[in-house]
């Protein structure tokens, strides 16, 4: 992309380590990050408030930040592995990341950053795929690499290894699950050691951390936030993948999917998708033609989730406050409820609502999910809470 608009208030004059502190502190990810950010200016100040605001959420001990000798430690250890950390904002950071309402607010990078910005496409497929589903995903990295574009995909076994073996000549990025040193699966350990020499290699974990399972999905979203198009290879019903081209749909990107037999379960996935009104690949061309009107323009941005500033929450009195926690109480529940919803029902400032969802996140109370949803983890600690 030629030009873009980032989604948050840059993170490149910021101090790294207090920006390290506070992503690594429990409780905190991307989109608690920025509104904390949003709510205190910097980093330094969130981490002052945090354990405050971890009590009114109901938290029964204050919640501590990341210390400082940790996130230090975390440091050096990315040097001397000889990678480095970027900061959204920051001309190297992958420019179409700035567009996703959940962007990392750093990525650990190893390898060649000036590739994300010649245009990227995603490529996902099956672990289990078939050999020609192999051998097609491999002559497509290839055929794109040649027309100028850069394959992104999550290193796993399967589609993404072929994927990445057809674009090493041209640029590849893997994105991985684990911390930017753990080579999962551990047999890519050859190709991870290829893409570090010729390509890049991102994580937005820890450095050490071993890849789990909720991992995975915020993978996926930095793979298809920073591709024009996600194009899927093979994929089962329940695939990861097909998260993947959800992450790809949510922020207005192109989904393409490789048709197959109806026979193979491996196909129904990506067969779903094209019913669904995906861009049905049968050659580069279909890709190529699909991203044309994408590639070299601005990408419309997602709006941010806003966060009403401080004076909001602060018109009301503690007594209101406590009634306002106990409406908002009331209305959540196991089941995801939109916050735009949830102000509506509640009949309260904005900025209120907002501020008292931060504190029951802060407190470990409340998840949010895709779509600017959020919902309790525990019903009955709620109750409890009111």
């Amino acid at each position: 992309m030629s030009e873009f608009t980032t989604q948050y208030p840059s993170l490149a004059s910021q101090n790294l380590l207090d920006v390290l502190r506070l992503i690594r502190t429990l409780n905190v990810g991307p989109v608690t990050f920025f509104q904390l950010m949003a709510r205190f200016g910097t980093a330094a100040e969130a981490l002052a408030v945090l354990p405050e605001m971890s009590l009114r959420g109901g938290r029964l001990r204050a919640l501590s930040a990341c210390s400082k000798e940790a996130a230090e430690k975390e440091m050096a250890a990315v040097e001397k592995f000889g990678a480095r950390m970027i900061l959204y904002g920051a001309s190297d950071y992958p420019p179409l990341l700035h567009t996703i309402t959940d962007p990392p607010p750093i990525l650990t990078m190893l390898g060649h950053t000036h590739l994300w910005r010649k245009g990227v496409v995603a490529m996902v497929g099956a672990r289990n795929a078939s050999a020609a589903g192999c051998q097609f995903a491999q002559k497509l990295a290839r055929e794109l690499g040649e027309a100028g574009l850069v394959i992104a995909s999550g290193l796993a076994r399967g589609i993404d290894t072929f994927a990445h073996k057809g674009s090493l000549a041209s640029g590849t990025v893997a994105v991985i699950a684990g911390g930017i040193d753990n080579i999962y699966p551990p047999e890519n350990e050859a190709l991870y050691g290829q893409i570090r020499e010729s390509g890049a290699i991102a994580s937005e974990q820890p450095f050490g951390a071993i890849p789990f399972s909720g991992a995975f999905p915020g993978r996926n979203r930095i793979i298809a936030g920073m591709a024009l198009g996600t194009v899927v290879v093979e994929a089962s019903p329940k695939s990861g993948s097909l998260i993947t081209a959800k992450f790809a749909l949510e922020n207005n990107r192109e989904v393409f999917a490789v048709p197959g037999s109806p026979l193979d379960p491996r196909s129904r996935g990506g067969n779903h998708l094209i019913k669904q009104g995906a861009t049905m690949v049968e050659s580069t061309a279909d890709i190529l033609q699909g991203i044309a009107h994408l590639r070299g323009r601005k990408l419309e941005e997602n709006p941010a989730m806003t966060y009403a500033s401080d004076h909001m929450a602060a018109a009301l009195s503690d007594s209101e406050l406590d009634t306002a926690r106990r409406t908002i109480l009331e209305k959540l529940g196991a089941t995801a409820v939109s916050v735009d919803e949830l102000v509506d029902q509640c009949a309260l400032p904005a900025g209120a609502v907002m501020a008292i969802l931060l504190e029951l996140e802060l407190a470990g109370r409340l998840k949010r999910s895709a779509g600017n949803k959020v919902y309790l983890m525990n019903v009955e600690t709620a109750e409890e809470m009111a």
